[in-house]
């Protein structure tokens, strides 16, 4: 049999498909990006079909980029933007509304609604999250209140609901599978994670039918073949998880303790916490990691709304670089901030703050200070918020009894930067570890395909097979350390004044 694996990395702003090979190294990549949609403030969506061709597109791209048949493909693994909510009619395949998207507040209300109805201890209980617009549940709600029709063809079970993995899973194999993995299934606030059941406490509360709801798997499952029309063969679609669950699989941090972050417009940092069910005191999330059948994995997640947004808004905001790439040359232009702290609160701050309706903030300025302090702030700024995030974990961690993390894994785009990952591991005292391999997003979901096909023999075979390419070791005394993240609490905490 085949020892080559494709995933579809379907993402917030392009769809990307990856052929990996048996040592989860990339063989070949496609990419395409496509029209964000802002119907009017706070509203963002995606056109469903558009998600669905360029994935589609993607994958063929990459397969004869690789020069590979379908007969060549083990398995199929899909990682995707996780929240996204998809509706759509299950006798014709056509979605009822856009796709609205992660990033999307139109549902506060609803949320302010169940906050009221002192809801709040019950959905954290029962799965793991604070009641958010940002989850998928209050969006499903939306759209059966308020696109025409919805609601009643929802009663009659007319309708399918889906994250977007389950968008793909039912146009890749025709309309014959609706499901979705456990990882995914824990991002709607619907879904309760100790029994891996959709809650009918949940659903009820949100007025939601129970047969809108796709049969939940775990993350290494049959989900189906695709039809031939498609790649040219069938081929079994053999894993699925949500992007950053798939990035902590591809990490190979399958044990309690093992934390990894990844870089991109914003931060998402993980740590798996084992079989232990944990709520976090210290301003986090419980869900569920991507792993293949056994007893429930959970980890525990903070989200930074901007990382490596912030050195866009340096290049379209201030003009002060032409492109992303320059802004470490930038940064090494001055030897330190000259004291300038940039808090980039532009839409708030995530965990552990979780302070929405904070804005950013630039403090310390003198005359002295130049375009390439504020470069410098700002690449700090990024792992200042991921040095807050870790230090909650910890917290959560070690309060549980649990292991302090000893070392962070560290991926997406903004990894690259030698500059900012030195400072990483200079504020947490901890190695920072880049892989050879940065595409773990995909490269989890080819794992968990490749797992279920029986390509590997199992975690330690993957563990085994992870490397590294740099690790950063830190170099500051824990004093300095210690002072420099005092100084940016205080800035957070005169942003959040403001």
């Amino acid at each position: 049999m085949s020892n080559y694996l494709l995933a579809l990395d379907q993402g917030t702003s392009s769809s990307r498909s990856i052929v990996f090979d048996r040592a989860g190294r990339v063989v070949a990549m496609a990419q395409q990006e496509f029209p964000q949609i802002y119907p009017q403030p706070g509203w963002v969506e995606h056109d469903p079909l558009t998600l669905w061709s360029t994935q589609l597109d993607t994958a063929r791209q990459a397969m004869k980029e690789a020069g590979l048949s379908a007969a060549d493909i083990r398995a199929i693994g899909i990682t995707n933007q996780r929240e996204t909510t998809v509706v759509w009619n299950r006798k014709t395949g056509e979605p009822v509304y856009n796709a609205i998207v992660w990033q999307d507040r139109r549902a506060e209300a609803a949320c302010v609604k169940l906050r009221d109805a002192g809801m709040n201890d019950t959905v954290l209980q029962k799965t793991g999250l604070r009641i958010d617009a940002y989850f998928s549940g209050t969006k499903l709600q939306w759209i059966l209140d308020n696109v025409a029709g919805a609601r009643a063809q929802a009663e009659r079970g007319e309708l399918a609901f889906g994250t977007v993995d389950s968008w793909l899973i039912w146009k890749l194999t025709g309309g014959a599978v609706h499901a979705t993995d456990h990882s995914n299934a824990a991002r709607t606030m619907l879904f309760n994670i100790h029994t891996r059941t959709w809650d009918s406490e949940l659903l009820d509360a949100l007025h939601i039918p129970a047969s809108l709801m796709p049969e939940a798997l775990p993350s290494a499952a049959e989900f189906g073949h695709t039809q031939a029309e498609w790649l040219g063969a069938p081929m079994v679609i053999g894993g699925v998880a949500g992007d950053q669950q798939s990035a902590l699989f591809g990490q190979a941090c399958f044990q309690a303790g093992m934390a990894k972050n990844t870089y991109g417009t914003g931060c998402f940092m993980l740590m798996h916490t084992g079989e232990r069910f944990q709520l976090s005191e210290n301003g986090l999330i419980t869900t569920a990691a991507a792993q293949p059948p056994g007893a429930p994995q959970y980890a525990l997640e903070g989200s930074v709304f901007i990382g490596g947004a912030v050195i866009q808004w340096l290049r379209d905001g201030l003009n002060a670089i032409r492109s992303s790439s320059e802004v470490q040359a930038l940064a090494e232009t001055v030897p330190d901030t000259g004291g300038v702290v940039l808090v980039p609160a532009f839409t708030g701050l995530g965990a552990p703050y979780w302070q929405p309706d904070s804005r950013g903030s630039l403090t310390g300025l003198t005359r002295g200070t130049t375009v390439a302090h504020i470069a410098r702030a700002a690449l700090e700024s990024i792992a200042f918020q991921s040095a807050a995030l870790l230090s909650a974990m910890s917290r959560d961690s070690v309060a549980a009894g649990g292991i302090k993390v000893n070392q962070l894994r560290v991926d997406g785009g903004a990894c690259v930067n030698d500059l900012l990952m030195q400072f990483q591991a200079d504020l947490l005292g901890i190695p920072v570890v880049r892989p050879a391999v940065i595409e773990t997003t995909a490269l989890g979901a080819a794992y968990l395909a490749g797992l279920h096909t029986g390509l590997y023999a199992g975690l330690d075979e993957l563990s085994q097979q992870w490397r590294a390419e740099r690790t950063f070791e830190p170099q500051m005394s824990r004093e300095v350390a210690a002072e420099k993240m005092a100084a940016w609490e205080r800035a957070v905490r005169q942003t959040v004044a403001v």
